[in-house]
């Protein structure tokens, strides 16, 4: 089998190959197994005699262990269960003249990964099954490759770049939360990195091994948040086919990430309260209650204390979820961190296009450095993108350096406007920018598809 990732424990167990063990007292049928896996080179085979001989080399660290059932000293029942107190991930294959199903049922519920039964072809049914543990740990080996790619990929310093000082003191905060099973509440503007941040934590935790699960509120219709965070059991309504987890049974024991948490309805955010002291969930459907083990991460652009002033939001889930507060800073705060977030985003998407290597020009820097970046880190990401695409030369020029042609005077005027007000005019210009496509006004602005639909239903934006 061929793997498009080829990590480093992968490639050296490859290089090393497979020991495996074969407990057997019958030296000539021993021997025969021992021969003919042999042919493999990759392949390094060892055989012992008896139960305790076996026990007494675990230290060499075999990878599969093929037993008899029949051993002088002991059954192979008691082996087995011997080298599962030792080691229960290690696979173990038992080879036997017991054709009883009985006896077999018995090996595969103490964890046995095959029985044989002694024939002419088991030499060749042994040959069949080592292939597949191979396999299996290969998968193994690949899935904790990827693990560790992960924990690698999102360490602070290499998923989030900067060292200006409004950066250092988010990495002081991030360096809290990691040691600790605090919620954590992010805030900051749209683009600032709030997902990333909720990963770097996760990642750098000791659930790193458990899943991380993402949940943006704001792109999930109200009617279909409570069976999406919950599950719900078959039946519980129209086209509810089957049986589904929520996303908080399938965090078991990782992260859960809700962003934009101000945007659930009250009725919503008394479910989640609830959840959170109670730390069990209740499928749709079902009066169950299923006990949660998850840490959470919540995120919001918005000012939460203001949402509780304008009963918008639950005080008391408030409390709940604040946990350590982190505010990302905007770029526009982070003096000197735009020019190193520009090389690596170059550097970046130069490496995973394939493209030649280049730099950024003087006057391109003074360009970069005179811009406020409405739209934070992920705008400058889309620009520089950009630059390296309309670069012709070996440096990216002023003029390959593109802005947004969103200005101020554009969206604002002298008129005083209510925040909403803004909202709407903002959502207008892109909708007119996009050609009244909301799915991608909803992506460039960062925001659920619902929050525009649910204005053009109350005719506050004419969709023409």
């Amino acid at each position: 089998m061929e793997y498009f990732l080829k990590t480093e424990s992968l490639q050296k167990m490859k290089e090393m190959g497979l020991k495996i063990f074969i407990v057997e007292d019958d030296a000539w049928f021993g021997g025969l197994l021992q021969h003919h896996l042999s042919l493999n080179p990759d392949y390094q085979v060892l055989v012992y005699p008896s139960a305790k001989a076996c026990l007494n080399h675990m230290h060499l660290k075999p990878d599969v262990i093929c037993l008899d059932y029949g051993l002088p000293d002991m059954t192979g029942d008691v082996l087995l269960q011997k080298i599962r107190e030792i080691n229960k991930h290690i696979p173990v294959i038992v080879i036997s003249a017991q054709e009883e199903v009985e006896v077999a049922v018995n090996f595969f519920k103490q964890g046995a990964r095959d029985y044989l039964v002694k024939n002419e072809n088991t030499k060749d049914q042994l040959w069949n099954a080592i292939l597949k543990v191979r396999e299996t740990l290969e998968l193994r080996q690949e899935v904790e490759g990827l693990r560790e790619q992960l924990e690698l990929k999102f360490s602070f310093q290499k998923s989030i770049i900067g060292n200006s000082p409004s950066l250092k003191k988010v990495f002081t905060l991030l360096e809290k939360a990691i040691n600790s099973n605090i919620n954590v509440s992010v805030t900051g503007e749209t683009g600032t990195g709030k997902e990333v941040v909720a990963k770097a934590i996760h990642y750098n935790s000791d659930r790193r091994k458990k899943p991380f699960i993402a949940v943006n509120m704001a792109s999930i219709p109200s009617e279909l948040v409570e069976s999406e965070l919950f599950g719900y059991e078959k039946g519980a309504f129209t086209g509810a086919a089957s049986r589904r987890i929520g996303k908080f049974e399938e965090a078991k024991g990782g992260t859960i990430f809700l962003d934009e948490i101000a945007e659930l309805d009250l009725s919503l955010q008394s479910k989640i309260l609830r959840v959170l002291q109670e730390r069990e969930i209740v499928r749709v459907g079902s009066n169950e209650r299923i006990k949660i083990d998850v840490r959470l991460i919540t995120a919001t652009h918005k000012n939460l204390i203001e949402e509780v002033k304008k009963k918008t939001f639950r005080e008391d889930l408030y409390y709940r979820i604040i946990g350590l507060p982190i505010e990302l800073p905007p770029l526009r705060q982070r003096d000197g961190d735009v020019l190193i977030l520009a090389k690596h985003f170059m550097d970046e998407y130069t490496r995973e296009n394939k493209l030649k290597s280049l730099k950024i020009s003087s006057g391109a820097k003074d360009k970069l450095m005179s811009y406020s970046y409405p739209g934070n880190v992920r705008e400058l990401k889309s620009i520089i993108e950009l630059a390296c695409v309309m670069c012709d030369g070996k440096e990216i020029l002023a003029e390959d350096i593109q802005f947004s042609s969103v200005k101020s005077d554009e969206l604002f005027t002298v008129v005083e406007k209510t925040m909403k007000e803004y909202t709407i005019d903002i959502i207008r210009f892109f909708l007119k920018k996009y050609n009244n496509n909301v799915v991608e006004a909803a992506k460039r602005l960062d925001v659920g598809k619902s929050t525009i639909y649910n204005l053009i239903q109350k005719k506050e934006i004419v969709n023409d």
